[in-house]
């Protein structure tokens, strides 16, 4: 690792843009934008066919494709997202790359980064002890405790507290009621926080929060409780994104951490923002398959921020072919996982954007099963290259950058689009990527999130894109539905309204928004030596 002024030097950024968190991060100050005014670069997005349970290398690939446009003499910046504890501790373990194509320092970014989890999870839950504290105080605002849609947030995966009950042992302890916990990556302050493209941008969109509504149905803001000023105290900090380096020393800004499956799952518009202002190519990773992270990034962060994708980046490799294939042992004919693949190309296809598929290799592949994908891909009119970077670095990317470079060139920003427009209603907008993005037949609304859905339009939201909470592991809402699914219904059991991020969460089947840790997590084996020595991180 070199110095983090060093990465900034390179970059042009000078040092009263810079505030180092240590020697080796630092935050970059939002004046930037008086400096780069104008915008230099394209964007390219990185996403998957659908995953396995420990991933399919988008994080290896976003890191080793920067890399490798640096070694095409390119200016590259990735851009992703903050690691969660949950996952660190979990089942999937850390989120900074591995290999030759990581993050550093691992421990530092994978652990506490720079302290924005920490205050995101604080305005948070500042907010629901502000909701609290109001109904103790006599409720002026007329909150209906049955109405209040605000639950509290931890970073950490605990299934105990997906339901609870609070306030109990007396009227000194506050209002008795029923609430819960999600994980702050599900936070709507963390949606929020990623969307934000200013400090006015960001008050607003506080202020927006609706907590819950009165006895008569009249929504309770956050800004009504006076939390917008507290908030804004506590994530002054946070709104700064984060500039790191890749093992090779490649520039990286890396902010925000919200999740696919239950949030709109890329990094923050103002890191992508800093990044196209920065360099040529920023690369830009979005959670799990295209069916989610890039989905979200098309109809709710494109259509907000006007980022439009030169080129997609879909990650394939042998493994979750053979798993969508229905083998879960690994073994298997890789074809039978091919109808995944052609749906989500298919789908980025739909959108406008040109697709160039990377074939993550692992050192059990075989050259006759790759090359099999690649004649494949071809077939479907899709370039496709090896991507090494895990074992090689910048080196094992540089024909991948070159297809990229030559797709993002040739590609028509206009032809972008969204999968629905703002006028469509939001049972329609949900039916839309329902049939389209995930083949299904229809969709059913149960009783409680066809009620929520109406009383949102009611009360003007219906303009809002729709943000579905859905399994990572399936097209269909089914973790266990392989493959390419027609002919089944999608299951909306429930809606909530995020109206400050700007999207209406729309939950398919049992998803939930705290997950729960396995029976062996990746905490039973981190570790630190006496000389404060973080082992067990080496991914």
């Amino acid at each position: 690792m070199v110095p983090i002024t060093q990465i900034a030097d390179r970059l042009g950024i000078p040092d009263d843009l810079l505030e180092p968190y240590g020697r080796y991060t630092a935050k970059l100050g939002l004046d930037l934008f008086d400096k780069f005014p104008k915008r230099r670069g394209k964007l390219i997005l990185i996403t998957a066919i659908t995953p396995t349970t420990s991933g399919e290398g988008k994080t290896v690939t976003t890191i080793g494709l920067t890399q490798g446009l640096v070694k095409r003499g390119y200016s590259a910046i990735a851009a992703l997202r903050e690691p969660s504890l949950g996952p660190v501790f979990g089942q999937k373990g850390g989120a900074t790359g591995g290999g030759q194509a990581s993050l550093e320092p691992v421990d530092k970014i994978n652990l506490h980064f720079n302290g924005d989890f920490h205050a995101i999870t604080s305005a948070h839950n500042l907010l629901a002890a502000l909701i609290d504290s109001h109904l103790h105080f006599g409720n002026e605002l007329g909150l209906d405790q049955k109405e209040i849609l605000w639950p509290r947030a931890m970073d950490m995966n605990d299934r105990a507290l997906r339901q609870m009950a609070t306030g109990l042992g007396g009227r000194s302890n506050g209002p008795a009621r029923e609430t819960g916990f999600v994980i702050t990556a599900a936070s709507e302050i963390m949606a929020i926080l990623a969307l934000a493209e200013s400090r006015a941008d960001l008050r607003r969109r506080l202020g927006d929060i609706v907590v819950g509504f009165t006895y008569v149905g009249t929504p309770v803001r956050a800004a009504d409780l006076n939390a917008v000023g507290p908030m804004m105290v506590l994530l002054n900090d946070a709104l700064m994104p984060n500039l790191v380096q890749t093992t090779e020393g490649a520039p990286a800004i890396v902010h925000c951490g919200p999740f696919a499956n239950i949030a709109h799952g890329t990094s923050s518009i103002l890191a992508q923002r800093m990044g196209l202002h920065l360099a040529d190519y920023v690369v830009n990773e979005t959670g799990f398959a295209a069916d989610l992270g890039a989905e979200k990034f098309f109809d709710i962060v494109m259509p907000m921020s006007g980022h439009v994708p030169a080129v997609a980046v879909v990650i394939v490799t042998l493994k979750a072919l053979r798993a969508q294939g229905g083998a879960s042992n690994g073994t298997g004919p890789v074809e039978r996982g091919f109808p995944n693949l052609q749906r989500h190309l298919e789908n980025l296809q739909r959108w406008g954007v040109p697709a160039v598929v990377a074939l993550n290799r692992f050192p059990s592949d075989t050259e006759d099963d790759l090359e099999r994908v690649r004649a494949h891909c071809l077939s479907l009119g899709a370039e496709a290259a090896l991507s090494e970077g895990y074992a090689r670095g910048g080196d094992g990317m540089t024909e991948l950058a070159d297809k990229v470079v030559a797709a993002a060139n040739a590609s028509n920003p206009k032809n972008v689009k969204p999968l629905y427009s703002d006028s469509d209603s939001l049972q329609k907008k949900i039916t839309e990527v329902a049939t389209k993005v995930y083949g299904a037949a229809g969709v059913s609304f149960k009783p409680a999130a066809g009620t929520r859905l109406q009383q949102f339009e009611t009360l003007g939201y219906g303009t809002l894109p729709v943000c579905v909470a859905k399994t990572q592991y399936s097209f269909s809402d089914d973790a266990k539905v392989m493959g390419a699914p027609t002919g089944w219904t999608l299951s909306i059991t429930d809606a909530t309204l995020s109206a400050g991020a700007g999207f209406v969460v729309a939950i398919a089947g049992s998803m939930m928004l705290m997950p729960g840790l396995g029976k062996t997590p990746q905490a039973h084996k981190l570790n630190a030596t006496d000389k404060g020595v973080i082992v067990g991180m080496d991914y």
